[in-house]
């Protein structure tokens, strides 16, 4: 009886122990953080242009453009752009990603990322790491179809959903 009874509080000790333990993913008073979202999420997003059309000839800064998903939404890119485009700031549950693209001659030249988690240690060194690849990767693609990084699939959606924001913004396709 004795050891059934040790046995017993030994398992509510350590199942209490386990559910109160904080880990990365609770937010800074220690609830839960609800907020997520990436590509595909259903989420709409806009964007901001500053930069010249070829087509008309004008400079203009505004917000346009509306990201409802992963997926190109086509757009006008009927001559050449040139510019930069923020996309919008994309709250995944480890923090913000926002990325702002370089277009010159209609061709994405820079990507440049203006916001990524960084609450921790562990944030940090993920985003060091794969950062760089998405923006290999998204000049590559022309596109934001571009792969998920491993072991950083929460900053790569929102990279992903922030990058189509801003080409939806330079009208690119």
């Amino acid at each position: 009886m004795r050891r059934i009874t040790v046995w017993l509080l030994s398992t509510v000790a350590a199942l209490v122990l386990l559910f109160s333990y904080k880990t990365s993913t609770m937010g800074p008073g220690g609830e839960s953080s609800a907020i997520a979202s990436g590509t595909g999420s259903g989420g709409t997003g806009t964007g901001s242009w500053s930069g010249t059309d070829a087509g008309s000839g004008s400079t203009g800064s505004g917000s346009t453009g509306s990201d409802s998903g992963s997926g190109s939404t086509g757009g006008d890119s009927g001559g050449s752009s040139n510019g930069t485009a923020t996309g919008s700031v994309a709250q995944t549950r480890w923090g913000p990603v926002q990325v702002k693209i370089t277009v010159s001659g209609g061709k994405i030249t820079d990507v440049a990322a203006v916001q990524v988690p960084d609450g921790n240690h562990r944030d940090q060194e993920i985003n060091d790491y794969a950062v760089p690849i998405l923006r290999q990767e998204a000049l590559a693609a022309q596109s934001a179809q571009i792969d998920t990084v491993s072991g950083a699939t929460v900053t790569s959606d929102g990279y992903r959903e922030s990058l189509q924001a801003a080409i939806d913004a330079a009208h690119l396709k």
